[in-house]
Parts: C-alpha cells; structure tokens; sequence
C-alpha cells in the first residue's frame, strides 16, 4: 500500500529482457534505506517486488503483465521514474490509498500554464475515465492527485511548482504516456453495485 507521495526521482540504470520479461535496474538513494529484499516500492505508480538491493539502487523484475499494462516496458537506461516505499502503519497519509496496480496508462494531452502552477490535461481510455470524479483522487505515474475537472475523454489536474519540481510530472510533454490508477473505492463500489443494477436483475 502507497500514499502517492513520490519519495524520491531514481534513473533507471539497466533494462535487461523482452516483453515476455524484463529485470529492471534502479539507481536511488532515498528508498533504498530501511528497504530488504522482498520489500515493495512503486515505481512510477506500479508496485514492484525489490531482488536484489544495494546502497546505490535496487532491481525489480517484471512480468509480462506489467509490461502490456504500464509504461515500464518503455523505459531505457537513464529514464527517471518517480519511486516511493510501501507505507508503514502509522506514518501519516498525506495523500490516498494507492495499490500500485495501475489500471492502464494514460496520454498527456496539454500542459497549460495556471498561476505558478501548469494544468495537465490527460485522455484515458473509457474503462479508466468511468471511475473519474472531479475532485476525486487519481494517480498519475506514482502521484497521488486530485482530478480538477473532468473532461469528455479524461480529466485535468493542477500540478503546483512543488509537484513539478519534485516528481517527473514536471518533465512530461503532450504525448507523453503515463501510469494511471483510478481510485480505489470506485472500483469497488461499482463492483458491489453491479449485479443490482436493472439490467442485471432476473
């Protein structure tokens, strides 16, 4: 379990394998701290399992799953990604429960200045964009946010300068695809309520 809370910007450092399986290498220095083999940290929003570990980074290795459903089969050598460690019971939780089981990926589609701040604009597909709620949470690459407004095709959001400074939001151009989590409680909200539903009744 994650706050979407970026902890820290790593580098990617290696990629070895193909879409059938891939072992990433991640150079950090934040999460590696307190953090044992076995342990999970997201990276870029999607839960890893660490194997292998040092002072300098760690690696993770990646199923054909992740692959088709995140970005991180399109990571190269020197990439950053936004890295966070699991939450530990009782720290406080700045920003909302986040899985790190990305639902899909998403496509910058405008950056606009507002303020100090920039609205981005993302289009995602319809099995994403039922579970957006202005002002609902959403997590985009790894952070946790708060959807400004919700558009025909997507949502918006206002990154303040912090936001930007501190994550890879700020390096992020129209086109770009990102790691989107739906919030939670959508999910499962809508999955209880389902088989209730009129069409669905006998």
């Amino acid at each position: 379990m994650f706050t979407g809370l970026v902890e820290e910007v790593g580098t990617v450092r290696s990629v070895e394998g193909d879409d059938r399986g891939a072992r990433l290498t991640f150079g950090a220095a934040v999460v590696t701290d307190g953090t044992a083999l076995g342990d999970s940290i997201a990276v870029s929003g999607a839960c890893l399992t660490v194997v292998a570990i040092d002072d300098t980074g760690f690696a993770v290795d990646v199923v054909a799953e992740s692959l088709r459903r995140t970005t991180l089969g399109a990571l190269s050598a020197g990439d950053p990604v936004n890295l966070e460690r699991a939450v530990a019971v009782g720290t406080r939780l700045g920003g909302h429960i986040v899985q790190g089981h990305v639902d899909g990926t998403g496509v910058v589609t405008a950056l606009t200045p507002d303020g100090d701040g920039v609205r981005m604009s993302v289009a995602v597909p319809p099995e994403i964009h039922r579970y957006v709620v202005e002002k609902g949470s959403v997590t985009v690459d790894g952070v946790s946010l708060t959807n400004a407004s919700r558009t025909a095709d997507g949502f918006q959001i206002a990154l303040i300068p912090h936001t930007l400074a501190v994550t890879t939001l700020g390096r992020r151009a129209p086109g770009d695809r990102v790691n989107i989590e739906a919030d939670m409680v959508a999910k499962y909200v809508e999955s209880l309520v389902t088989p209730y539903r009129p069409e669905n009744e006998q």
